[in-house]
């Protein structure tokens, strides 16, 4: 299983591009203050590098800016190429699929996005539909026939 799950603040502006075939990408970074501080030292991050496609990289792009709060979850991409210098070269990034504000709209004064703006899921291929039937002997239960 390949499952990754952040929360922190964007270390810099997304970054949108479009490819060739006109699909939206967007390039950002994610830092994570890490969980324990040593006595006497200031806590340390991480910064993630994150890639977000098409509808989830058009609303990165618009709602989220430079110190704002963000959660996301996604999976873990590696990739290489070869540099000018003929040298290969490995990236390892996230691929964020579900994406949220993890902030209240005034935190801090970033209130650039709308309070009712819905967190973006990318959608789902085949996604199981509730059953309406009989399924293997099965029914669904309504809530008023729950005994509590």
């Amino acid at each position: 299983m390949n499952k990754v799950v952040l929360v922190g603040r964007l270390a810099r502006d997304p970054e949108l591009r479009t490819t060739q075939s006109g699909t939206a990408v967007v390039s950002f970074t994610v830092a994570c203050d890490r969980r324990f501080v040593r006595q006497g030292e200031e806590r340390q991050a991480d910064f993630i590098s994150c890639v977000a496609w098409n509808k989830t990289a058009e609303f990165i792009s618009r709602y989220f800016t430079k110190g704002m709060r963000i959660a996301l979850d996604g999976r873990i991409q590696t990739r290489s190429y070869d540099d000018q210098n003929g040298n290969k070269r490995y990236i390892t990034e996230v691929v964020a699929e579900d994406v949220e504000f993890a902030q209240s709209k005034n935190e801090n004064g970033n209130g650039g996005y709308q309070a009712d703006m819905p967190a973006y899921s990318a959608p789902q291929s085949a996604a199981p539909q509730a059953p309406s039937a009989d399924i293997d002997g099965f029914m669904p239960v309504e809530e008023e026939d729950l005994p509590f």
